[in-house]
C-alpha cells in the first residue's frame, strides 16, 4: 500500500501532492515500483494534529480522484468522515481506511458499496494520543479491542476486512515494540493485519533519526518483520524499496 498524503501538514510529505496533476503522478510512479494499494489521506493524523472541515478534505480528495483511473489498481481512502467517505465511494474507492477504530456510519457505507474495510486502534485523538498512553498490556488490549468488533464486522458482511495495530496511535516506544513483536497474537480468521509503521516517530526514538526521510532502514525493517508474522499489507511512503526487501526476504526464506 503507497501513502497518497493529500495533506499541506502530514509529519513526512505534507505539501508534496496537494496539486492534483503531482498526485497523479506521484501515484503512478508507486504503481510502477509495486504498489498495489493507494491509500488517499486528506487529513493528516500526525501527533499534535487538529481536524479540518469536511469541504476542506473534499476538496483535496475529489479532484485527485476524478484523475485516478478506477480498475488498475485498489484506491483506499484514509478518513473519518462519513460525507467524506460516501463521496469518495461514489468516486470509485474500493477501501475505506478508519483510523478511529470503527465508526458505525462508516462500517454501514463499506456494505453499502460492498467496500473493503481497515479498521485501526488507537487510544485518544491525534491531538491528544501522545500524550502519556498507557495500558496494562498492550498486545493483549489491542486484540481485546479487535475481538470486540468482531460481531459487528460479522453483521456489516463486508468483502473483507484488516485489522491495523496503531503503531504510534497512542503507543509509546515500548508499545509500538512490543505490538511488532507480537504481531502473530493479532491474527484471525475474521480479518487480515496491516502494519503503518513507516518513518514514524519510534525509529527516531530508537536510533537516532529526527528527520522522517532518514528512518527508511527502520521502516524496511519493520516491513520484513510484520510480513514474517502475517502482516498482509504494507502501508509505505517508500514502494520501492519496501517491494525490493519483501522480495528479498521472501526468496531467502525459501532458499
Amino acid at each position: 500500500m503507497g501513502i497518497l498524503n493529500l495533506t499541506p501538514d502530514s509529519f513526512s510529505d505534507g505539501g508534496e501532492f496537494l496539486d492534483p496533476d503531482r498526485a497523479l503522478e506521484h501515484t503512478q510512479l508507486m504503481v510502477e515500483q509495486g504498489a498495489q494499494i493507494i491509500d488517499l489521506g486528506a487529513e493528516s493524523t500526525r501527533p499534535g494534529s487538529d481536524p479540518v472541515s469536511e469541504q476542506d478534505e473534499l476538496s483535496r480528495i475529489l479532484p485527485v480522484l476524478e484523475k485516478l483511473p478506477k480498475d488498475q489498481f485498489l484506491l483506499s481512502l484514509d478518513t473519518t468522515k462519513p460525507a467524506v467517505a460516501q463521496a469518495a465511494l461514489q468516486a470509485g474507492v474500493h477501501l475505506i481506511n478508519d483510523v478511529s477504530g470503527g465508526n458505525p456510519e462508516l462500517l454501514t457505507l463499506a456494505r453499502r458499496y460492498q467496500a473493503g474495510f481497515i479498521l485501526m486502534h488507537t487510544q485518544g485523538s491525534p491531538k491528544t494520543m501522545q500524550d502519556q498512553p498507557t495500558y496494562e498490556n498492550v498486545v493483549e488490549e489491542v486484540r481485546a479491542f479487535f475481538d470486540s468488533k468482531k460481531k459487528i464486522l460479522a453483521k456489516s458482511e463486508l468483502p473483507k476486512v484488516w485489522m491495523d495495530p496503531g503503531i504510534g496511535f497512542g503507543k509509546s516506544l515500548d508499545h509500538n515494540l512490543e505490538l511488532m513483536s507480537h504481531l502473530e497474537s493479532l491474527a484471525d480468521e475474521s480479518w487480515g493485519l496491516l502494519l503503518g509503521s513507516s518513518r514514524k516517530s519510534w525509529i527516531d526514538h530508537l536510533c537516532g533519526a529526527p528527520h522522517p526521510l532518514d528512518r527508511l532502514g527502520g521502516s524496511l525493517a519493520s516491513a520484513v518483520i510484520g510480513v514474517q508474522q502475517g502482516v498482509e499489507i504494507i502501508r509505505a511512503h517508500d514502494v520501492r524499496e519496501t517491494v525490493q526487501a519483501l522480495e528479498t526476504t521472501k526468496v531467502l526464506a525459501h532458499s
